[in-house]
């Protein structure tokens, strides 16, 4: 018997989508990309395409940096 796979949809990148900027003074925008330790989410998971997923990165660490959001998880 053929077990059948579970067919995913290939998620489309919010940012080509909906034309959204990113900017690493978005810090609501930023965080949905942060888990709960403070780690930036895999492309993969979030589904946003190679180019944003740089620029999303920058727009992190830019933020880390002038302190706009944690590097890792407050106590």
């Amino acid at each position: 018997m053929e077990r059948g796979r579970s067919f995913q949809r290939r998620r489309v990148c919010r940012f080509c989508h909906d034309k959204v900027l990113i900017d690493y003074k978005d810090v609501g925008l930023i965080r949905n990309f942060l888990t709960e330790r403070g780690r930036i989410i895999p492309r993969r998971i979030s589904g946003n395409c190679m180019a944003h997923q740089r620029e999303l990165t920058v727009a992190v660490k830019r933020a880390r940096t002038i302190a706009l959001v944690s590097f890792a998880e407050e106590h």
